[in-house]
């Protein structure tokens, strides 16, 4: 499968989407707050005045021109989320893996018994799972016999 097909994405989440990024992108204009939510009401007037258009091709038109209007006026040092790709915390908060646990001091695993009864079994129960399904195969066999 060399090529996965991509979704259809509908005109309607297209523009959604513009409108969406327009937004965000007036809000990196560093104005007031007032400003703001003047721009804000005109830009949502100039999206209504074209809700209705019943030619596809001057739609698709318009949403160029709106793609186009929006790069040409972004900031060029937009905000990003913090948990964002390219955001500050992004990736920030490693999670470690199970394998970690096996280093912990006996006096640490002692305050969770339980836990790490329960965990033994399973490391147990996965080592036979594992080598059910990863046999050995007769050449291996032979050359640990040949190496011992």
């Amino acid at each position: 499968m060399a090529q996965l097909p991509s979704p259809f994405i509908s005109h309607t989440r297209k523009v959604c989407s513009l409108y969406k990024r327009a937004i965000r992108a007036l809000e990196d204009q560093n104005i007031e707050r007032h400003e703001f939510r003047y721009n804000a009401v005109l830009l949502r007037q100039r999206f209504e005045k074209n809700r209705n258009i019943p030619d596809a091709r001057i739609a698709k038109q318009l949403l160029l021109e709106g793609e186009e209007e929006l790069f040409n006026n972004s900031h060029p040092d937009p905000s990003k989320f913090p948990n964002s790709p390219g955001g500050i915390c992004h990736g920030r908060f490693v999670i470690p893996p199970d394998s970690v646990m096996d280093y912990w001091d006996p006096i640490e695993k002692a305050r969770y018994p339980k836990y790490f009864a329960e965990r033994e079994k399973l490391k147990v129960e996965y080592a036979k799972l594992y080598n059910k399904l990863y046999a050995e195969t007769p050449e291996e066999v032979e050359k640990g016999k040949t190496n011992k």
